[in-house]
Formats: C-alpha cells, sequence, structure tokens
C-alpha cells in the first residue's frame, strides 16, 4: 500500500491544478504505449507464451492486492486520488470522480494514494474528516491489512478450485497424502512378499496409513520386523504379511523398497471448503517457518554466503520412503527467489498445464501476502503497528481525540528498511540468473 515515492519530501505539494494537468498531458502517450506493447511481444518471443500467462497473472495478482486497498478505503469513507498499475511516468490514465487510474512505465508494483496517510501528509481542510489519519482504528486497519487479505482470498480460491474440480497430484501441495506404490525395487521386502504396482496401502499393523512421509518413518522405526499390512487393490482389501528389510549403509533403519506414485483425486465442492482451509493453513504455516529462517541470523548470512559465491547449496536426499536408499534428487534449501526467478519457475510450471499455474499463484500469493504483513515500515505491516499504537496512545483520553505519530521520526527507519529491501532485490535477482532454480 505504501511505496518510497509517497514518502514526505520537501518538495512543494501539487495543486489540483497542476495535477489536472499531468493528467491532461501524461494520460495517454502514443510512445510509451507502443514501447510497453512492444516489450509485450519481445516478451512472448523469447520467454514463450508461459511466460506472457506469468507475468500477465502477476500483474492481475498486484492489482487485485491494490483494488484490496482502494474497496476498504472507499468503505471507510477516505479520499483516494490515485490508483496505479506500475511507476514513473505514465502510460496511460483516465479520471472517475475524485479517483484517475492508469498504468504506468515501471511494471515494479501499484500503488493506491489515500488522502492524509500521516501527520505530514497535506490535505485540503475540507477533505480532512476524509483522510485515512482521521479514520477510526478499525477502519484504518481494514485499509492496512485489505491487500494480504486479497492474497489469502485469492489462495483460498484457487485451493479451493484443484480440490474441487481439477485435483493436485498427492491430494496436497504440502504433503504426498494420496499415493499408490509406483516402483518395486527387484529382491526387496516389497517384492518377495507380493506388493503390486498401483497397491494403496491402507494400514500397517492396524494402524492408518496417511502421508508417504509418515509411513516412510513408520517403516523406517520397523528394521527386520514382521508386520501385518492391508492394501487396496483393483477395489478389494488384500492382507500381507511382510519382513521389513533394512538398509545396507543403516542396519537400524527399515526399508520396504518402494517409491511412490502420486495419486490425484477430487473431493467435490463441498468438503472442497474445509480441505482448501485445512492446505492453506499447512502452507501458511510452512511459509512463516520458512521466512522466520530466512531472516535470522543464520539465514541471513547464508544467503549473503550464496550471493557472494554466486550459488546457493543444494541438499541431497532420498524420496520419502526410498527404495533403494540411493540419492536421487536434490531440492533448493531455504532459496529465496525474486520476480524475476519466480517468473522463470511459474513459466516453467504453467508449460505443463493448468495445475502448475495454479500451484505457483496459491504459493505466491501467501507468500507476499505474509511479507507484506511483517511489522515494518514501507510495508502494509508498519502501518498495522503505526495504527495500533495510535490506538494505544489514545486510550484514557477524552472522546474524539486523536494521537497522530510524528513520521518526521519515522522517515529514517522507513529509507532504512527501503535501502534493505531493494538490496535484498538486487542480490536475489543475481542469484537468480547466475544460478537459476
Amino acid at each position: 500500500m505504501t511505496d518510497i515515492r509517497k514518502l514526505p519530501t520537501p518538495d512543494v505539494p501539487p495543486t489540483a491544478e497542476t495535477d489536472a494537468a499531468d493528467a491532461v498531458d501524461d494520460s495517454g502517450h502514443p510512445v510509451r504505449i507502443m514501447i510497453l506493447a512492444a516489450l509485450v511481444a519481445l516478451l512472448g518471443l523469447t520467454g514463450g507464451w508461459p511466460t506472457v500467462v506469468v507475468v500477465l497473472g502477476v500483474v492481475l495478482m498486484i492489482f487485485l492486492h491494490e483494488l484490496g486497498h482502494y474497496m476498504a478505503a472507499k468503505w471507510g469513507g477516505m479520499k483516494v486520488t490515485e490508483f496505479f498499475i506500475g511507476f514513473g511516468p505514465k502510460i496511460w490514465s483516465f479520471q472517475r470522480g475524485e479517483t484517475e487510474y492508469g498504468f504506468k512505465a515501471i511494471p515494479a508494483g501499484a500503488y493506491v494514494k489515500i488522502a492524509g496517510m500521516n501527520n505530514l501528509d497535506e490535505a485540503d481542510p475540507e477533505d480532512e474528516d476524509r483522510t485515512y489519519r482521521a479514520k477510526s482504528y478499525p477502519k484504518r486497519l481494514l485499509v492496512a491489512v485489505a491487500g494480504s487479505a486479497m492474497h489469502f482470498a485469492q489462495a483460498l480460491v484457487l485451493l479451493f478450485v484443484l480440490f474441487a474440480f481439477i485435483g493436485i497430484p498427492g491430494g496436497s501441495i504440502t504433503s504426498l497424502d494420496a499415493w499408490n506404490v509406483g516402483e518395486i525395487t527387484p529382491s526387496s521386502a516389497a517384492d518377495e512378499f507380493g506388493l503390486e504396482l498401483g497397491d494403496q496401502i491402507v494400514t500397517v499393523d492396524g494402524e492408518s496409513v496417511g502421508d508417504y512421509e509418515g509411513f516412510r518413518d513408520t517403516i523406517a522405526a520397523l528394521p527386520d520386523q514382521d508386520v501385518a499390512m492391508t492394501v487396496l487393490r483393483d477395489g478389494e482389501e488384500v492382507d500381507l504379511a511382510v519382513t521389513v528389510g533394512v538398509r545396507d549403509e543403516d542396519p537400524s533403519r527399515g526399508l520396504l523398497g518402494i517409491r511412490p506414485d502420486a495419486r490425484t483425486e477430487t473431493v467435490g465442492p463441498v468438503a472442497a471448503v474445509g480441505t482448501a482451509a485445512s492446505e492453506f493453513g499447512n502452507q501458511t504455516t510452512l511459509t512463516l517457518g520458512f521466512l522466520g529462517n530466512f531472516f535470522s541470523p543464520s539465514g541471513l548470512s547464508e544467503f549473503a554466503g550464496d550471493v557472494a559465491k554466486g550459488q546457493d547449496d543444494s541438499t541431497t536426499v532420498t524420496p520419502a520412503g526410498g527404495g533403494s536408499g540411493e540419492s536421487v534428487e536434490t531440492y533448493d534449501d531455504g532459496r529465496v527467489m525474486s520476480i524475476v526467478g519466480a517468473v522463470r519457475l511459474g513459466s516453467n510450471l504453467t508449460e505443463d498445464g493448468a495445475l502448475g499455474f495454479l500451484v505457483f499463484f496459491i504459493g505466491i500469493n501467501i507468500t507476499i501476502g505474509i511479507f507484506n504483513l511483517l511489522p515494518v515500515l514501507p510495508l502494509d505491516g508498519g502501518h498495522v503497528v503505526v495504527a495500533t499504537y495510535e490506538r494505544i496512545r489514545e486510550f484514557g483520553r477524552p472522546r474524539g481525540f486523536r494521537y497522530h505519530v510524528d513520521f518526521a521520526r519515522l522517515i529514517p527507519v522507513v529509507y532504512a528498511v527501503f535501502l534493505l529491501l531493494v538490496m535484498l532485490g538486487v542480490s536475489t535477482i543475481f542469484l537468480d540468473i547466475v544460478d537459476p532454480v
């Protein structure tokens, strides 16, 4: 909601006449429109249609974020003077009522300009009662969180669509919940005791089998032990007696000798409501953990080392339940991506169809929604902190009293945070270019 271009400066504030002149002079510059069209065409030629789809999706996502702020401000009776996608020179705009809408040349975000965001933001005296600072705490709080709320709403809607109508391989984005036996290692315990490709393992020693990671841990804890299994095969339950094998490299861990095959299922519109909410919670928890680890001293130190080396460290792992015990896969542990890396990853996923596109946008919406709520200005979470502090200072005062934080004292902090965000953005772009995911 807040961008650095709107911070108070010693410049003379624009008047209504200069704002109107700007709208006339820059509202539809044909050269800028042609340049933008050429850039879109170049993007399509170099990146293909998946890249264009992802970029347009990102623009839509940013638009919806700002639409959340805009709608909350309008509902709260605040004056909104600008609603723009992008920054810099205007490409195209139009005036409706008191608000100017349009596009600007640098597609690095968007903003909604609300009158009187702080005590230094000048406003016409007749508009003072319609400024952000003049409104009640609940209304200011709603405006501050509305952008992230739109991200979370997008993620929930997309999750509902996936679970209700498309299905997610494995039944979840965060874990492998729906799976069958997809591969059997020759001469392994699974091969010897009659497991077959396509079997769905239902129980182990009478205990229900859930996600594959849990099943792997269960088997790992039973080396060289006899277990009873029930599998679903061709629609019928089959009971098997299995002696769990042992890993050659670690005899204390059990090994069955299978690899999973993700099963894609839909749950129907009614059940999808609860399933989507549960999956949203799981994804949010993982994202919070990731951000906490990244912004810890050790996480930032590791990231700085990765940037200095020009690559990040990958961790070699064995898939859950591992078949032969060999390391067969690598993944990026704690990798932070810039918009460049995100678009590249989203484009690669979109090449596989709608599923990859939707999964990508679920993840990016949750991540950006949470990131924007970090309690520092100029992020939306900073406005939550300021509004809450102002409300606390108003307790015990006469009815109608308004306390306003002296924003002049916060400007150095805001610029310091902004500089750190720019450094983080530049560093992640560099890492995504020299060592792409």
